[in-house]
């Protein structure tokens, strides 16, 4: 695979898409967990979508349950947890693994096109976010502790260039 939209992808209802149903976008691809300490982070960044989806913005949320247990809950359970806990209504995702040899090629592809400190490919928690422009390229990589509200000067920089 050579670009984001040759990456397949399935969305947490079962149906299947590809990136390039994204093309043209700027997205913020996130792994997410319904039971780690940073999943009040639905909250922002629902609220980033909100504010920017007018604009071309789409955060994709994949439910990973790599790290630490936080995410046992199956597709539907995930799904409502998060329409009704924090109101999501962005793009969620089937949940996926990111780690090791099954780890979903999107968030493998993502990691080689923006590494981590020290040049490490590796993704080290929950919510670890990838800013995506209109035209595929990866822009920034942020770790579990930075929050919507931190990223969101990056978005309106990027979608008002």
């Amino acid at each position: 695979m050579s670009t984001l939209y040759d990456i397949g992808v399935t969305r947490i209802d079962g149906t299947p898409e590809t990136m390039a149903d994204y093309r043209g976008r700027t997205l913020l691809i996130v792994n997410t967990a319904s039971e780690c300490g940073y999943t009040p982070q639905y909250e922002g960044l629902e609220a980033l979508y909100r504010e920017f989806k007018d604009q071309g913005f789409v955060v994709l949320g994949f439910p990973c349950d790599d790290f630490g247990g936080q995410e046992p809950a199956i597709n539907d359970d995930i799904r409502v947890f998060c329409e009704t806990t924090f109101g999501v209504t962005f793009p969620m995702f089937e949940k996926i693994s990111i780690k090791g040899d099954h780890g979903h090629p999107l968030f493998k592809w993502l990691a080689s096109e923006k590494p981590g400190i020290l040049g490490i490919e590796a993704i080290k928690w929950n919510f670890t976010k990838f800013l995506v422009d209109a035209e595929g390229h990866v822009i920034k990589r942020y770790g579990s502790v930075d929050t919507p509200a931190q990223i969101r000067k990056d978005v309106e920089r990027l979608l008002s260039s």
